[in-house]
C-alpha cells in the first residue's frame, strides 16, 4: 500500500490519542478515589452491623430486666400479703409459723432476684455506652463516604470529560485517512493494542525492539510512499528523520 508520508505521519497523532483513550479507560477502571469509597463502605456495613449487634444485646437485656422486675414484683406483693395475714392476727399459730418461714424464704428470693437485676441493669447500661459509641463510629464513617464520595464524583467527572475530548479528536482524525489505510490500522490495534508506531533509532515505538541491520536495510530501501510494518509486532512504521535509516 502506497500512503502519502505526510498522512503516514498522522498516524502517530492517532496512535497517541488512542493511547490517551487505553489509559483513560485503565484509569477509570482503577480510580483510587472509587477503592477509597468501597474501603469506606465495607467499614460502614461492618460497623453497622456492630451496631445492630449490641442493639439486639440491649433488646435481649432489657426483656431480661422486664422479667425480673415482674419477679420481684411478684415476690413483693406475696410478701406483703403474709405480712398482713400476720398483723390480721386472725390465723392459727400453725399457718403463723407457716408464714413466717415463707416470708423468709420469700425475702431470700427477693435478694437475690434484685442482685441478678442489678447485674443485668449494669450490663445494659455498659451497653449502651457500646452502642452509643458504635453509633458515633457510624456517623463519622459515613459522613467521610459523602466526602468520599463526592471527591469519586469529581474524578469520574474528569475521566468522563477527558474520554469526551479524546473521542472527539480521534472522530476527527479518523476522518482524515483513507479507508483502506484506517481499516489495516484498526485490525492491527485490535491485535496488539498498537495499530502504528515511530521508528525512532532503529527501534520500533510499538513493540520497543530494535531492527537488525538487514531489517533496516530492507525499510530504508523503500520508497517514502509505501507503507511499512514491523518484522516483529506488524505495525505499521512511520519513518521520520529520527528513523536512524
Amino acid at each position: 500500500m502506497n500512503v502519502d508520508p505526510r498522512v503516514q505521519a498522522s498516524l502517530l497523532e492517532l496512535a497517541a490519542v488512542d493511547t490517551e483513550l487505553t489509559q483513560i479507560s485503565h484509569r477509570r477502571k482503577s480510580l483510587p478515589e472509587q477503592a477509597e469509597v468501597e474501603k469506606l463502605e465495607a467499614e460502614r456495613i461492618a460497623r453497622k452491623d456492630a451496631a445492630v449487634t449490641v442493639q439486639m444485646a440491649m433488646d435481649d437485656l432489657d426483656r431480661d430486666i422486664k422479667k425480673l422486675e415482674g419477679e420481684v414484683d411478684a415476690v413483693r406483693q406475696r410478701e406483703d400479703r403474709d405480712r398482713s395475714l400476720l398483723e390480721s392476727g386472725t390465723v392459727a399459730a400453725k399457718q403463723m409459723s407457716e408464714l413466717q418461714h415463707e416470708l423468709a424464704s420469700l425475702e431470700r428470693r427477693q435478694g437475690i432476684l434484685e442482685e441478678e437485676l442489678l447485674e443485668v441493669m449494669e450490663r445494659r447500661e455498659a451497653s449502651e455506652t457500646d452502642y452509643n459509641h458504635a453509633g458515633a463510629q457510624l456517623t463519622q464513617i459515613e459522613d467521610e463516604l459523602v466526602d468520599a464520595g463526592r471527591r469519586r464524583d469529581d474524578a469520574v467527572a474528569d475521566v468522563d470529560s477527558a474520554e469526551q475530548r479524546a473521542t472527539s479528536r480521534r472522530s476527527e482524525l479518523a476522518s482524515t485517512f483513507p479507508d483502506e489505510l484506517l481499516a489495516v490500522y484498526e485490525k492491527q490495534r485490535a491485535l496488539t493494542g498498537r495499530g502504528a508506531a515511530l521508528l525512532q533509532a532503529r527501534r520500533c515505538g510499538a513493540c520497543r525492539i530494535e531492527l537488525d541491520r538487514g531489517e533496516i536495510s530492507r525499510i530504508a530501501a523503500k520508497p517514502a510512499d509505501e507503507l511499512v510494518r514491523c518484522s516483529e509486532c506488524n505495525a505499521i512504521l512511520v519513518r521520520t528523520k529520527e528513523s536512524g535509516l
